[in-house]
């Protein structure tokens, strides 16, 4: 439930900051996974192409979403911005373990 009339932590907002570093580190182990999936090095599955797509449109939407309900809620800034990068983060985490689980490709 969001917070009301309370003025923001400072570590409210380094808790963002944390968390996007987070998407950004994840984001860039995946791209690499997924490049070297095309080149045949990495295990990854034949739908993998469609389903970097995809899956952007529905993390969006719902990061769009969300941070729309916690601000019509009267959310703080910092409450707004950990709502918008929760579903992200979380897509950007499931793909991290899921292809490193796959591993290199093995001849």
């Amino acid at each position: 439930m969001p917070r009301r009339n309370t003025i923001p932590n400072v570590f409210d907002y380094w808790g963002n900051a944390v968390q996007m570093s987070l998407v950004m580190a994840e984001a860039q182990s995946v791209i690499a996974m997924r490049l070297m999936g095309m080149v045949g090095l990495w295990s990854v599955t034949a739908q993998e192409d469609k389903r970097m797509v995809s899956e952007k449109v529905f993390a969006m939407t719902k990061a769009m979403t969300d941070a729309g309900k916690v601000g019509l809620r009267g959310g703080s800034p910092d409450q707004v911005t950990a709502a918008a990068i929760r579903p992200i983060r979380q897509a950007t985490r499931a793909n991290n373990r899921r292809l490193a689980k796959r591993g290199l490709k093995r001849a």
